[in-house]
């Protein structure tokens, strides 16, 4: 059965579409992509990337169609139709921009070459100009070149019309075509299904394993085996997908991206053996430092198990002699540091391009201090770096390793805290002051601040049931003053009440901050400066979720609430939205949501979810999301305590915030 193969400009595409001559036969699903996603295909097309075929069908039968969402009725054609099969987000999404849909209002930024939906700030910024008009039948660069120059002088017309050029250009880009001629109906449907058939992506770790599984045959055999020894020595979050990550990244000295398993497949046989080799010998000489050096007896206790790469690949690969005590100690100091400051919170592969080669260069600890501005300053946490942490912070890993080294015991058995306790003597994080207490206390304490980390202690489940909701001033006698000092809890009396707790969180971080740095001076390499000091670029800053829900359970507004010194800014989402977006990030699609009326672009970095919203860009994985989320379900407030907000543009510079840090 023939397939003809041929080639058409963006501009006899839309045009086709417009006069009936490409319709869409009534398999096809309906149109989904949002903004951002239209966004980014015009700017694939804008710097000249693949953006795929496009798979049609002509037939002599005449099957039920479906109209394309342009918003404008399709003609009668007078010529044999084509009807698409692949490729109906990209021509529809393509129609909407030249057609001036109000759906598709893509900007471009004539300085940057970035593309977004028109936003209230946009629309302000002459710098950013509708693409429409450049698209556009019978548009003129040159007027619009001399008002962009006189709107913004600084900008070099010269280059100012190279770009419009370029953009202008996406009109005659070509698709590439197959037509599918003489195929039954039947049999292009089943065509069809295979096609569009899947819809949640492999994720990169995922097809670096069967990548893997198709180079070098025994290999998942090998990942279970070694995922089994580690589970059965309290480190089961190294697992396949884990170990999938440190093979590729001792492979191919980097992170994960779209293009790894092509580089796995050309891999030679002996540098895939020697990764694996990299990757036992590492973890076998790390697991033991993290657990008998530090105190980190259970691998779900780490923030983040991609720190642990660089340093896998490092002992992996060192010469098989004595590790001083000087290295050992900068080994710990780093993976410390990294961790507080969330090294991988976001753009991982770039991070793990820049220290897994680091890994292998003459002072490999020194250069990864450096990639961490951290070489030439000492690192120190002070009592600001905690304020407004939660249980979702890497300090609070750092407040459970303080713990530790204070001997620090349960309040009911007595014994040392330990991730690894099970039953009724499994550990669990207790608020100090109960939240019951909190929560209407006249003083307005907010969920933030009773969600600090400062207010929460490591005990035994048991422990915390027997103290359940009753004040410290009540419990607090029952104890030794010792047990409370050994984690930090501050021993004065006039703290123990609702009405001091602000009092109580500001003393419990300063001595939390005080041990903190001390645990870190206690790693910090002889050839790190001594004095300075490292500011952490979140301290003072804090991000709070709060739901808002009506009777119906599927309704909700999320209130979003950042602080950043002194300024405030807070903006609203509907749950639905931002749920509807994380589902197409788990596909591996960009999308957006409506943040306070302006459409806010929610981009997918590898493994990672990035949300603008306000002075930060929160991102994190797709199960820190879905655990914050499934959080806030349960601290759900009712409508009627819905706060009046006035939302406004955030103008200033964005910071990263990982979402496991919102309150």
């Amino acid at each position: 059965m023939p397939v003809e193969k041929t080639e058409r400009d963006v501009t006899t595409l839309v045009g086709q579409i417009s006069g009936g001559e490409i319709r869409l036969p009534e398999i096809q699903r309906g149109y989904v992509w949002k903004p951002t996603q239209v966004a980014r295909l015009v700017e694939s097309l804008y710097r000249g990337y693949p953006t795929g075929s496009l798979l049609f069908w002509q037939t002599t039968e005449t099957p039920q169609t479906r109209e394309a969402a342009t918003g404008t009725p399709q003609a009668t054609a007078a010529v044999l139709p084509l009807y698409l099969l692949d490729g109906q987000q990209r021509l529809t999404s393509l129609h909407r921009v030249l057609t001036d849909h109000p759906d598709a209002q893509v900007v471009f930024n004539v300085e940057t070459e970035a593309f977004q939906n028109q936003s209230a700030t946009t629309a302000k910024d002459p710098r950013w100009i509708k693409v429409h008009e450049v698209l556009r039948p019978g548009a003129k660069q040159f007027p619009l070149i001399q008002r962009l120059h006189e709107a913004v002088p600084a900008l070099d017309p010269d280059v100012v019309g190279e770009r419009i050029g370029q953009l202008a250009a996406v009109r005659s880009r070509r698709f590439h075509m197959e037509i599918l001629t003489d195929f039954p109906y039947e049999e292009v449907a089943q065509i069809f299904v295979r096609v569009n058939s899947g819809g949640q992506r492999l994720r990169t770790t995922d097809l670096s394993l069967a990548t893997l599984s198709a180079r070098w045959p025994g290999i998942l055999g090998k990942l279970e085996d070694e995922a089994d020894y580690w589970a059965r020595r309290d480190y089961p979050d190294l697992d396949v997908t884990f170990l999938t990550r440190a093979l590729t990244g001792a492979v191919l000295g980097r992170g994960l991206n779209a293009w790894s398993h092509g580089k796995l497949v050309a891999a030679s046989d002996e540098a895939l053996e020697q990764g694996w080799r990299t990757v036992q010998r590492g973890l076998r000489h790390l697991v033991p430092l993290l657990r008998e050096n530090l105190g980190v007896d259970h691998s779900g206790l780490i923030p983040s198990h991609v720190a642990l790469l660089p340093l896998i690949v490092f002992l992996g690969e060192r010469p098989d002699e004595p590790l001083g005590a000087d290295t050992t100690n900068a080994v710990l100091y780093w993976f410390l540091v990294a961790t507080i400051r969330a090294r991988y919170s976001g753009s991982t592969d770039t991070r793990l391009g820049q220290d897994i080669p680091a890994t292998r260069e003459p002072e490999p600890i020194k250069r990864l201090l450096a990639n961490l501005g951290a070489l030439d300053t000492r690192v120190e946490v002070t009592a600001n770096d905690l304020q407004g942490r939660n249980y979702g912070s890497p300090y609070f890993f750092l407040s459970y390793l303080v713990a530790r080294r204070a001997n620090a015991t349960d309040w009911w058995y007595g014994t040392s805290i330990s991730a690894n306790a099970e039953g009724s003597q499994k550990l669990e994080y207790h608020h100090i002051h109960p939240q019951s207490t909190l929560r209407n206390h006249p003083n307005g304490y907010g969920k933030g601040e009773i969600n600090e980390m400062a207010n929460l202690a490591f005990i035994s489940a048991r422990a915390n049931r027997k103290i359940s909701n009753r004040s410290p001033k009540l419990y607090f006698p029952e104890l030794d003053p010792a047990d409370l000092a050994a984690h930090f809890v501050p021993l004065q009396e006039e703290l123990r009440d609702a009405s001091a707790y602000r009092e109580f969180l500001v003393a419990r971080r300063t001595l939390l901050a005080e041990t903190m740095t001390a645990l870190l001076d206690r790693f910090r390499p002889s050839w790190v400066a001594p004095l300075g000091g490292s500011a952490d670029p979140l301290a003072g800053r804090s991000l709070e979720f709060q739901l808002y829900r009506g009777q119906a359970q599927t309704d909700g507004s999320l209130v979003v609430t950042a602080r950043t010194g002194t300024d405030e800014w807070s903006a609203a989402l509907g749950l639905a939205d931002l749920e509807s977006a994380l589902r197409a990030a788990e596909s591996g699609l960009d999308s957006d949501v409506d943040i306070a009326g302006e459409i806010v672009p929610v981009r997918v970095d590898h493994e990672d979810v990035e949300i603008l919203m306000g002075p930060f860009l929160v991102s994190g994985s797709m199960a820190e999301w879905k655990q914050t989320l499934d959080r806030e379900r349960a601290d759900a407030l009712p409508w009627s305590k819905y706060p009046v907000i006035d939302p406004r543009p955030w103008r200033g510079e964005r910071v990263r915030f990982p979402v496991a840090n919102v309150d």
